[in-house]
């Protein structure tokens, strides 16, 4: 947005008759007639703690003031750097300044939360020595690394497993809590921690509420009063309102895995079965029987449901969401879609191409439509000590790129580790990694899916 103001008019010239009657011309100082302000980066909204460049054209040998939301911003150069942690949207303002002639102009920009956009990694952390972690990588490719901490100058609970982001609240989950893996009191927020989505700050903590849970391990959430967690016994509704915990009949069998959401209801890989859960009601909706052993769930884009089977063979199918129906199903005689003991899906999905990992370093394709299968490349041959996954790969829902998290090893190994981000759009290449980073990742979640 860009705008200018005419201060005054152009060049003014006065003639001065004297009582000799000889001719004379005086022309008066001159200052700025207008003043146009340059988005330099073309951008009107902008996150929290990023920077916009703005930039004051006028006449020469003028001198400027700046000001935001109308206090002055002691800047006094043509060039203008905007960096705010206040969300919303906000003036900026440029005053042109030469002989006493001033110019004026302004923009508005928005700016929103930090965490808005961009790709978080959920760390579970050393279950006895720490409490779970979150990492957080921005559109630009940068790190923040312990997100949650710094927003709030608290700790997730301890061994931290899934998230899921609805109208703006994160909902992380951990399977401990207040106590680490030896039972022993440990001081963080809980098991069931709500935060702005956009700046993490927290808003609710939930730890006595769900103390009849049994290490829970997943979450995803309807509203604020079906909030679906899966933990050793099945399914359970939480209400956030009213802090009731309700377990879901029949969902016994609940697999510790990545639940998703599609036409607001829950698709939950349990066994052989998806369960399908719905708002409000205490017994499942549906159990979906595939007749092998499901490994995961995804989101189509089309809001059919991806599942992923290991039996003999392994298959991927598409399901209706709406009944349940068998949309097709293409076996898998490439690689292997097991999600291993990972909490996370064995497929990950962005349009009609599939991408699985077999709980290990080789990723590979599948085109759904075509039915093709394809090795497109071991991480442990491109980045350095990526010896083993450390949970199931994800593809970014907007570029397309997959991301693999590794491990050196276990013991303190688990410290030396990559977020290794590929392009498979043809022959698969390292696109960025990122070190050091994890501490035994969870899982990593794209904000761009919770839309």
């Amino acid at each position: 947005m860009k705008k200018s103001v005419l201060a005054f008019g152009a060049f003014i010239a006065v003639t001065v008759v004297s009582c000799s009657k000889k001719d004379s011309t005086e022309t008066l100082p001159v200052g700025p007639s207008e003043v146009e302000l340059v988005n330099v980066l073309s951008q009107n909204t902008v996150a929290q703690e990023d920077t916009l460049i703005f930039k004051a054209r006028t006449t020469a040998g003028s001198t400027f003031a700046w000001s935001v939301d109308g206090k002055d911003a002691a800047i006094s150069d043509s060039v203008f750097s905007f960096v705010s942690t206040g969300l919303g949207e906000h003036t900026i303002a440029v005053t042109a300044i030469k002989n006493d002639k001033r110019a004026y102009a302004q923009a508005s920009v928005t700016v929103y939360g930090k965490y808005k956009y961009g790709t978080f990694v959920l760390n579970e952390g050393n279950m006895t020595t720490e409490n779970g972690s979150l990492t957080f990588i921005s559109p630009r490719g940068i790190v923040t690394d312990s997100a949650y901490s710094k927003a709030n100058g608290t700790e997730l609970g301890n061994v931290a497993q899934d998230l899921f982001i609805r109208d703006n609240k994160v909902y992380i989950i951990s399977q401990n809590g207040r106590k680490n893996a030896m039972g022993a009191a440990v001081t963080n927020d809980g098991l069931l921690v709500v935060a702005n989505a956009e700046t993490l700050k927290k808003e609710a903590a939930y730890n006595d509420e769900l103390a009849t849970l049994s290490w829970p391990t997943h979450v995803a959430v309807l509203n604020a009063e079906n909030v679906i967690i899966r933990d050793n016994n099945g399914l359970s509704r939480f209400n956030t309102t009213t802090k009731t915990l309700t377990f879901i009949k029949g969902s016994r069998s609940a697999t510790k895995r990545t639940m998703i959401v599609s036409d607001n209801k829950v698709f939950a890989a349990a066994g052989t079965k998806v369960f399908v859960v719905e708002a409000d009601k205490d017994t499942l909706t549906y159990a979906l029987d595939m007749k092998a052993s499901v490994s995961g769930v995804a989101k189509a884009s089309d809001g059919n449901i991806w599942v992923s089977t290991t039996g003999s063979p392994a298959k991927i199918s598409k399901i209706n969401f709406r009944d349940y129906s068998l949309i097709k199903a293409n076996d898998i005689t490439t690689g292997s879609v097991s999600a291993g003991v990972g909490a996370t899906s064995g497929i990950t999905a962005k349009g009609d191409t599939l991408y699985f990992n077999g709980a290990g370093t080789k990723i590979y394709r599948h085109i759904f439509s075509m039915g093709a299968t394809e090795f497109m490349v071991d991480a442990k041959t491109v980045v350095e000590n990526a010896n083993m996954a450390y949970n199931n790969l994800a593809v970014h829902p907007i570029t397309g790129e997959v991301y693999l998290t590794t491990i050196k090893g276990y013991g303190w190994n688990y410290l030396v580790n990559n977020i290794s981000v590929f392009n498979c759009s043809g022959k698969a290449t390292l696109s960025a990694n990122y070190q050091d980073h994890t501490k035994f990742p969870a899982g990593t979640f794209f904000t761009y899916s919770f839309n």
